[in-house]
């Protein structure tokens, strides 16, 4: 869906109001709309103050986690939430591994969409590790992860053995450990791995 079309979905706008507020022909709106016309450069400022989103929004094909960023930003301005602490969470990209300090906000709204756009960059990541190529070799380890995931995703063993194999396998970091009962079951693990380390 264009950008455009969504936001104004969203903000129950319809074309001839927003082509008012633009001092233009509601028939441009529809041709930004159908993708027919490209939103003039001098519009897009003015579109990112009227609905307080970025401009790069507005002509592209939105993704689904692009939609939920949006609906973030909208949640901002109707609920106003404020930060009522920082949890620590673990990021890892191709360029670098940190923890970064993620807003608890005082609106479970705000939460919930919080936690959506993180599940929607996971979903994106992992489909990315399947496709990386067309015959992947690793199929039944992924049919084994969605497996695990599905029918013991809250076992603590599940949990604390793939912290290990990030330890042990150095995609996660030394000092990104969740607690002294996991440095005790790392080192024993660590020894069955060391022993058949194939």
């Amino acid at each position: 869906m264009n950008g455009l079309e969504f936001i104004l979905n969203l903000y129950n706008m319809q074309h001839i109001e927003l082509a008012e507020k633009l001092g233009i022909k509601k028939q441009n709106i529809n041709m930004w709309i159908k993708g027919k016309q490209n939103i003039p450069k001098k519009y897009l400022p003015v579109l990112e103050e009227l609905f307080k989103i970025s401009s790069s929004y507005f002509q592209k094909e939105l993704s689904d986690l692009d939609k939920l960023e949006i609906q973030k930003e909208k949640l901002k301005q109707d609920l106003q939430p404020i930060v009522k602490s920082h949890q620590q969470q673990f990021v890892s990209n191709e360029e670098s591994e940190y923890l970064v300090e993620v807003p608890i906000y005082d609106k479970v709204e705000m939460n919930e969409i919080e936690r959506s756009i993180g599940k929607a960059k996971l979903v994106a990541r992992f489909k990315a590790a399947i496709e990386i190529v067309d015959e992947n070799p690793y199929m039944d380890t992924f049919t084994l992860i969605v497996e695990l995931l599905e029918k013991a995703q809250h076992e603590a063993i599940l949990q604390k053995t793939i912290e290990a194999l990030g330890h042990y396998l150095e995609v996660l970091p030394d000092w990104i450990n969740s607690d002294e009962a996991q440095e005790e079951f790392e080192s024993e693990i660590f020894e069955v791995f060391d022993d058949h380390n194939y």
